[in-house]
C-alpha cells in the first residue's frame, strides 16, 4: 500500500514499465492539502505591527510571526498571507483561514478584479493602499489553489487565537525574542 503523501511512492505509481506505450503524460501527483490561519496585529498609537500565522498539514504545523514598524493592522493582516504562502515550498491546495474580512473579500468579492481593472484604484478613484503586498499574494495565487476563508476573531477559534497571541507577542517584543 502506498503512503498516501509519500511522494516517492506516487510518482512510482504513474511510472511508465519499461516497454510501455508514453504518448500519454504522466498524472499530475495531487496538491498537498494546507491550512494556513493568519493574523496581524497593530497598535494604532504607535504604529507597531505583528504578524503571525500557522501552518498545518498532515497532522503537522509550523509557525511563524514578524514584527513590522510604522505600519497598519491591514498590512499585518496582508503581511501574514504573503509569509504564509511563500513559505510553502511546493504548490499546495491552501485553505488560508483569516479573521480579516478586508483581506477575504478582496479575493472572494472581486475588489482585487476591480482594483486592477480600474489601474490600482479604488471605486472612489483613489490608489488602493497596500499594492505592493496584493501583488505580491496574487503572484503567490499563481502558484498554488488558494480557498479564502473567514473566522470571526477573538471568539474561541483555537488556531486564530493561537496566530494572534504570537502577533500580539512579536508586536510587544518588537521583533525581539
Amino acid at each position: 500500500m502506498c503512503p498516501k503523501n509519500d511522494p516517492d511512492s506516487q510518482a512510482s505509481l504513474f511510472a511508465a514499465s519499461p516497454g510501455a506505450a508514453t504518448d500519454r503524460p504522466a498524472p499530475l501527483a495531487p496538491l498537498r492539502n494546507v491550512t494556513a490561519y493568519t493574523d496581524g496585529s497593530c497598535d494604532t498609537a504607535s504604529g507597531h505591527g505583528g504578524w503571525a500565522y500557522m501552518l498545518v498539514a498532515d497532522g503537522q504545523e509550523r509557525t511563524e510571526a514578524g514584527y513590522a514598524p510604522d505600519t497598519t493592522n491591514n498590512r499585518m493582516e496582508l503581511t501574514a498571507a504573503v509569509r504564509a504562502l511563500a513559505a510553502l515550498e511546493q504548490a499546495s491546495d491552501v485553505t488560508v483561514v483569516t479573521d480579516s474580512e478586508y483581506l477575504k473579500k478582496a479575493f472572494t468579492d472581486g475588489w482585487l478584479k476591480n482594483w486592477l481593472r480600474n489601474g490600482w484604484r479604488t471605486a472612489a478613484r483613489q490608489p488602493v493602499k497596500n499594492r505592493d503586498l496584493w501583488e505580491e499574494l496574487l503572484e503567490l495565487e499563481k502558484r498554488h489553489r488558494v480557498r479564502w476563508s473567514w473566522t470571526k476573531g477573538h471568539a474561541g477559534h483555537a488556531e486564530n487565537e493561537a496566530v494572534d497571541a504570537l502577533a500580539l507577542a512579536a508586536r510587544r517584543s518588537r521583533g525581539r525574542r
